[in-house]
């Protein structure tokens, strides 16, 4: 049982669940990386993040010790004492903190997510070794050689051909990179999340993420792209949980959880679940809707319009977009039976992409005015 943990990522979405849950389950104090001009605005940033779901107690005052510092810097930015006196301070790490973003390409992440996870490593070597929880995602797993196959928790990532997308290439050298350490004696745990939805219990979720902005762009747009996809979205208290859970099993160190979603729903079920509630909406091809798209972000603001680049960037000898190439029969089949064995026996379970949640969901996004609400809406709900 660590009495001290080093935790990235504090002030994202999942870091604030994994903060909150780790607080709760353990007895450790936590050193929380953060940007800040000072301890009282890093610890206050944790504070308002952590509140902004519901999360935040009083009593987590006490074990949160900001760490003032940037991923993206050599060290975190920290001189050498200061680097040396936190590794010789904790004993664990959890390392959750990376930059995602769909439009910027391997180099404009690279400072982030594979620098970063090296000084990661680096702070886990210095002193004694430290058990390092590393939060990876399924996307490592992009490559065509896998497009159609079965994918195992146990199974290496040997490939990289053929995944287009910035940040899952950067994801996929940054635990290359946390591999090697573990097969230099790095005590490692990696975790391989899908999409991460909102709290499956409370629907808090950050509106601004992928999935999110897709629901609320095509609800504007009143149509959406007929595509073959599976909602594999994964609900954050889930994922928190099972990571916090399965990092104090011993039996843990040294393997690969896959956090997907058991019981995803597909694309068309759900564009018929929002026909259901009442949402105008209309199924047409992807190059009709994204002119639709395009023509409307000329005119108004729409969620999806700072992804446009994302939506119309082509790649591959067939010249698709990355939704395209993205569609089911490109796509591995991630299984998760490893990870589902190590959770039995206790109460963490992963919600099912179903109407309840979804609902759960909505009822949030119009509390919280990322939808609009109308009558209509309203008596389905």
């Amino acid at each position: 049982q660590p009495k001290s943990i080093f935790l990235t990522g504090s002030t994202g979405f999942l870091g604030a669940f994994l903060l909150a849950d780790l607080l709760h389950q353990t007895q450790a104090i936590f050193y929380c990386l953060v940007r800040a001009a000072d301890v009282p605005q890093g610890l206050n940033r944790i504070q308002q993040n952590l509140g902004n779901y519901g999360l935040w107690k009083d009593t987590f005052q006490a074990r949160i010790v900001p760490v003032l510092g940037d991923l993206a810097r050599p060290q975190f930015g920290l001189y050498d004492d200061a680097f040396q006196d936190l590794a010789s301070q904790i004993d664990a790490i959890h390392h959750s903190a990376a930059l995602l973003n769909w439009v910027y390409p391997y180099a404009g992440l690279k400072i982030s997510n594979v620098l970063g996870t090296q000084e990661v490593i680096r702070l886990a070597s210095q002193h004694t070794l430290k058990p390092l929880h590393y939060v990876s995602t399924v996307t490592v797993f992009e490559s065509t050689a896998y497009a159609g196959k079965q994918v195992m928790e146990f199974d290496p990532i040997n490939h990289s051909e053929g995944i287009y997308m910035g940040y899952s290439q950067s994801k996929w050298v940054a635990e290359k990179l946390v591999m090697i350490a573990r097969d230099q004696g790095l005590p490692v745990t990696i975790y391989r999340p899908p999409l991460i939805s909102g709290d499956s219990q409370t629907g808090a979720w950050n509106s601004d993420d992928f999935t999110c902005l897709m629901i609320r762009g095509c609800i504007q747009l009143g149509s959406m792209p007929d595509l073959d996809y599976r909602m594999d979205i994964a609900p954050v208290n889930y994922v928190s949980q099972a990571i916090a859970h399965l990092s104090q099993q011993p039996e843990s160190l040294g393997q690969a959880f896959h956090l997907n979603n058991p019981q995803p729903l597909h694309w068309r079920q759900f564009a018929e679940w929002l026909q259901d509630k009442g949402y105008p909406m209309q199924i047409c091809s992807y190059q009709d809707w994204l002119e639709r798209l395009r023509v409307q972000s000329a005119i108004e603001d729409n969620p999806l319009a700072p992804l446009l680049p994302f939506f119309l960037k082509r790649w591959s000898t067939e010249q698709l977009t990355i939704p395209q190439l993205y569609q089911q029969d490109q796509k591995p089949q991630i299984d998760c039976r490893a990870t589902l064995k190590a959770l039995e026996g206790t109460t963490i379970a992963c919600a099912p992409v179903d109407s309840a949640l979804l609902k759960t969901y909505f009822a949030y996004l119009i509390q919280t005015g990322a939808l609009m609400q109308t009558d209509a809406h309203i008596l389905h709900l």
